[in-house]
């Protein structure tokens, strides 16, 4: 058996042993990635082996947060992707403003990034004040940093390009308050959004939204729990509701695909029609 086809043999072990110790399936998830993401947690706690990774992942809980830090989807920034978000202002807002209160998800939140630029966008069109937001990831950690509402001031000054493409109405630094080189979110935008645990791969939807927003979340997973995804994603969105996913995500592995129409050519924003 050759060095490769024993690690094939390592890493599938590790990954039913963290399923069944603690419930996080990673079972369906993009294998190059996926074993990247192993070898630097291995570097990070010192290991040589994918087997004594497992001892440790199994009987010491904090590795396991290191873990999901890792092998977790955390690459955010504030409106990454600024076409997807100029669709939403321009396209979907418009039908949002039609409802009473509005229930949106933001699926795979990570460090808070993608809520930040929802909270502002909505603040902007004028509609934050009757939105509920519920973000969530499955990484406690990445959650917590989400939660804080914080970054560098020189992170902030990167994204400002995107947000004036996205259609930002002003300046990113008027929704932030500035002390030394940490910026913070003015604490009213967070009012209305929820932050908790959810893991896509097991946990099931809690209410039904007018707008998901999952980007580039499922270019991570296999075909199979992509299709898992799309289902729990059609059951939670309303009649008339829509979906946003990453510009390199489609609907390609959705069984329920013909019963969605895109937005806009160009972007993946789509509408649940029946």
């Amino acid at each position: 058996m050759d060095i490769q086809s024993l690690e094939d043999i390592e890493v599938k072990l590790l990954l039913e042993a963290v399923s069944l110790r603690y419930g996080y399936d990673f079972r369906e998830y993009t294998a190059a990635p996926l074993r990247r993401s192993i070898l630097t947690g291995m570097a990070g706690e010192g290991v040589s082996t994918i087997s004594a990774y497992q001892d440790r992942l199994l009987h010491d809980t904090s590795c396991l947060q290191r873990f999901l830090s890792t092998v977790g989807v955390s690459v955010s920034s504030m409106f990454r992707e600024p076409d997807t978000w100029r669709c939403l202002r321009d396209d979907v807002v418009p039908h949002l403003r039609t409802y009473p209160s509005i229930r949106v998800w933001s699926v795979g939140c990570a460090t808070g990034e993608e809520v930040y630029s929802l909270a502002i966008a909505l603040q902007e069109e004028g509609l934050l004040h009757k939105t509920s937001i519920y973000a969530t990831d499955m990484n406690e950690d990445a959650l917590a940093v989400a939660k804080a509402g914080s970054c560098s001031v020189e992170r902030l000054r990167s994204y400002e390009s995107d947000y004036l493409r996205s259609g930002g109405h002003s300046s990113l630094s008027t929704f932030f308050t500035s002390s030394g080189r940490v910026a913070r979110l003015k604490r009213d935008l967070l009012h209305n959004v929820t932050f908790a645990q959810h893991n896509l791969v097991t946990d099931t939807s809690f209410n039904d939204f007018h707008l998901i927003i999952c980007t580039n979340v499922l270019i991570y997973f296999r075909p199979t729990l992509q299709q898992r995804a799309h289902r729990l994603f059609y059951d939670s969105i309303i009649r008339s509701g829509f979906l946003a996913l990453g510009q390199r995500e489609s609907l390609v592995f959705a069984p329920e695909s013909s019963r969605y129409h895109q937005v806009s050519d160009g972007v993946s924003v789509f509408r649940k029609v029946r």
